[in-house]
């Protein structure tokens, strides 16, 4: 049913990723897709990482610690942003196209007063991703 699933991660936050991480995994298994971890950086120093490079090296870790833990084939994906906080949105949307994902699956937040003002990433993702999307609430 699908064969690339994407799953968008912010490692300075991946704990609270756990009920997607699990979900992907779990789907990823069952259908015996390759599950495609992307993550957004700056090509200045951030909080995760120093360099653009160094990013892409604990992506892919942390790829392969997914991969282990659920018994299938994962991969990183590094995007480069100029501005990760208000250009997440369009780096996800092209990071679905490179990778060719025809399936996202990405953690949400519980809705709140700010989401009538800002969409959400999961919301404006499945509004406008080719592929099919499934997003996970934290709770």
């Amino acid at each position: 049913m699908f064969n690339k699933i994407m799953v968008p991660v912010d490692l300075s936050h991946a704990a609270r990723l756990e009920k997607a991480l699990d979900c992907a995994g779990r789907l990823a298994r069952e259908f015996g897709a390759e599950a495609v971890y992307v993550g957004v950086t700056a090509a200045t120093p951030g909080a995760v990482a120093r360099t653009p490079e160094d990013y892409a090296g604990k992506l892919a870790a942390f790829a392969a610690e997914q991969g282990k833990a659920h018994g299938i084939t994962a991969s990183g994906h590094m995007m480069v942003s100029h501005d990760p906080a208000t250009d997440l949105d369009p780096t996800l949307l092209k990071a679905v196209e490179e990778t060719g994902a025809d399936l996202v699956v990405m953690a949400s937040h519980v809705p709140n007063m700010t989401d009538y003002v800002w969409p959400s990433n999961g919301g404006t993702i499945a509004s406008h991703a080719k592929a099919s999307v499934l997003v996970v609430r934290d709770r």
